[in-house]
């Protein structure tokens, strides 16, 4: 309490006192600080947290971050390459003092602080101030990553009565209110969501609870995992969807599990999220830690994860897993490429790459990926346009369609894909996909199959068959006229295939088609020279997509969803990553047996040349679908979709939703 004091005082001072050239900087940061102490100093306040949750975030939304220092553009213009960047990162270092006030983290808040006095001591030197500049950033990040790192473990693994599950469990929902108790961004996605659900029939929440919570128990019954051995689960959602969040906690309880809560950080958008002030803020800070990225902290990391992870070694064998509620109608967002952001020298993407690897074998050491599972739904935010109500009520029917009936029909499109050797998958019109995929041998095709026949478990709604394509003979052109993927929008999305490998790819966000191929790397290939195809499978989902259509939402739908409205080719590790040895089964009684590729395969002698750490889904929609065709080792075809309609007998059902939508 004393250094926050003293921290506070010589703030309160800085916000008038400062003139210079780094005055204005000084000043703008010492106003977000006070306003952090009266966050700080008044909690019980509600309609103060309201005033004081816009103020911060109002700096950095819209066109205000044009002229703001969280924004590198701007610092380099004010200051020069080096300490603009610099002071950029400190700026957005500051703001993660805004939820560990509304948080009461009163240590987390007294770092920023200091950090922030730092920082002004060395802008009062007059000379090296962009050496020591650099020091305190990495002397910051250095000094305190256990305490960090040990946080964000411990967040995951132990259920307890914080801030969110209070909020979750215990607000009254007539009063949206409760909203500003987060100190996240609340726009009107939020309020708007959050009186919908609010005036809901508890009927129907318990139902949309029930879809969410059976898919999660469903995937450790399909998997073959004791679920009575585990005691979290780890609960992600939209702020606003409070209302369905509590009956799920209580619908987890029963199946003897405790909720955690994370928070989403500045650059990444996992755990408990809001509506973005501005995404272009998150994708200039993405490579923040090219600042200090090297071997030795990459170590150090590691070192410290190992030490914490082991002390939670019991509390890491309850856990389940993720349950996911993720949303959809957001503005599509095409990031600016800013030559003033931090970016990865060569050595540092080799870094990040193999941190990524280590990381995660690291973890799936004491939460083994075939230990747990996880569920994702998937639900429209007002956003989405005027007829936000109808569509949420669509996605709901999209979200409950009969599974019994899916499984049957998809299990024709498997009969078919079984008799081939490889499937061939052409565009039509302007998209000139072509591309062949090779399936894995059936040595008993009597016991096995190659696709898996995927209801609404894990991933909802229903709706798709898949496999692991056999790298060898997969090769071909995928071309994709517009997809968002992972909150990034693509145009003429283009990715080359040779033996299951990516060998080229471009797009046309920008003029320049160096920065497409480097939006392309960084954001679907995670920084790797190359990527296999880990997965080929065909969306049956017609009913979505006549939603999709009828609304005029197809670019705003998540992946969730699209990749049920189209075949989808994958580039990453395979669905079945980590977990090759367990057998899996249709419902038929046959084995998948498509679990591995060659590249997989090598876990056997030498794990980290085996896995990416990475999965990205690309949907070819069925307005842009030439054929899919089942190749049989006589050169036989067996068609299976043509000019975006199902052929093949027994699925002819799926083209009802579909004739109200032109060819």
């Amino acid at each position: 309490m004393e250094r926050y004091e003293l921290a506070k005082n010589r703030i309160m001072e800085l916000e008038t006192e400062i003139d210079g050239a780094f005055g204005d900087y000084i000043r703008e940061a010492a106003h977000l600080f006070v306003t952090i102490f009266h966050v700080m100093d008044g909690t019980e306040y509600a309609k103060q947290r309201k005033e004081w949750t816009e103020n911060l975030y109002e700096e950095i939304a819209g066109d205000n971050y044009e002229t703001s220092y969280a924004n590198p553009a701007y610092c380099v213009e004010k200051f020069g390459e080096k300490i603009g960047q610099y002071l950029c990162w400190f700026y957005a270092r500051f703001r993660d003092s805004i939820v560990a006030a509304f948080e009461e983290d009163e240590e987390e808040v007294t770092r920023c602080m200091e950090l922030f006095l730092q920082v002004v001591s060395v802008l009062s030197l007059e000379e090296e101030t962009e050496r020591y500049l650099k020091e305190t950033i990495y002397y910051d990040v250095h000094d305190y990553a256990e305490d960090r790192i040990e946080k964000n473990i411990h967040d995951l693994l132990c259920p307890e009565e914080t801030l969110i599950y209070n909020i979750v469990m215990k607000s009254d929902f007539s009063n949206t209110d409760y909203l500003y108790r987060y100190g996240e961004y609340i726009t009107e996605n939020e309020i708007r969501m959050a009186e919908f659900l609010g005036k809901m029939p508890i009927e129907k929440l318990l139902a949309m609870a029930s879809t969410y919570t059976e898919g999660y128990r469903k995937g450790f019954e399909i998997a073959g995992i004791d679920l009575t051995k585990k005691k979290t689960v780890q609960i992600r959602y939209h702020i606003g969807f409070e209302p369905m969040v509590r009956q799920a906690v209580l619908q987890f309880e029963k199946m003897g599990l405790k909720p955690v809560f994370t928070r989403k950080t500045n650059t990444q958008a996992v755990g408990v999220v809001s509506t973005s002030p501005n995404k272009q803020y998150q994708y200039d800070h993405r490579f923040d830690d090219a600042l200090y990225l090297n071997h030795a902290l990459v170590q150090e990391r590691l070192k410290i994860s190992e030490k914490v992870f082991e002390s939670y070694r019991e509390e890491a064998s309850l856990y389940a897993g993720p349950a996911v509620i993720e949303v959809f109608g957001e503005k599509l967002f095409s990031p600016k490429v800013k030559k003033e952001s931090p970016a990865y020298k060569k050595e540092q993407e080799e870094l990040s790459v193999s941190y990524r690897r280590d990381y995660s074998l690291l973890q799936n050491r004491y939460i083994p990926q075939d230990s747990y599972s996880f569920t994702i739904i998937a639900y429209p935010i007002p956003e989405i346009g005027e007829d936000f109500e109808d569509i949420f009520e669509e996605t709901v029917k999209v979200n409950t369609l009969d599974m019994e009936e899916y499984k049957q029909i998809q299990q024709h499109l498997i009969d078919a894909l079984d008799l081939g050797e490889k499937v061939h998958v052409t565009g039509r019109g302007k998209n000139y996909t072509d591309i062949w995929i090779r399936l894995h041998e059936l040595t008993e095709p009597v016991k096995q199959t190659n696709f898996e026949n995927c209801v609404a478990d894990v991933n909802i709604p229903v709706g798709e068959v898949f496999t692991s394509p056999k790298l060898a003979g997969t090769e071909g052109t995928l071309y994709v006229s517009r997809v968002y993927l992972n909150e990034l929008e693509y145009t003429e999305l283009e990715i080359h295939v040779k033996d299951g490998r990516v060998t080229e790819y471009d797009c046309a966000n920008f003029a320049d088609p160096a920065e497409g191929k480097k939006l392309i790397k960084d954001n679907i290939l995670y920084h790797h020279e190359t990527l296999p195809m880990g997965e080929f499978a065909i969306g049956t989902n017609t009913t979505a997509y006549r939603m999709g259509r009828m609304y005029e939402i197809e670019d705003r739908l998540p992946i969730l969803i699209a990749e049920k409205m189209g075949p989808h080719f994958a580039v990453g590790d395979t669905c079945y990553s980590w977990s090759e040895d367990i057998k899996v089964y249709n419902p038929n009684g046959k084995e998948i047996i498509a679990r591995d590729n060659s590249i997989s395969i090598r876990r056997k002698e030498d794990v980290s040349k085996a896995y990416f750490h990475c999965h990205t889904d690309i949907t070819l929609p069925y307005e842009e679908l030439g054929k899919i065709a089942v190749v049989k080792e006589d050169g036989e075809e067996i068609l299976l979709l043509e000019n975006g309609r199902f052929v093949l007998p027994g699925t002819e059902i799926l083209n009802e939703p579909l004739k109200s939508i032109s060819k």
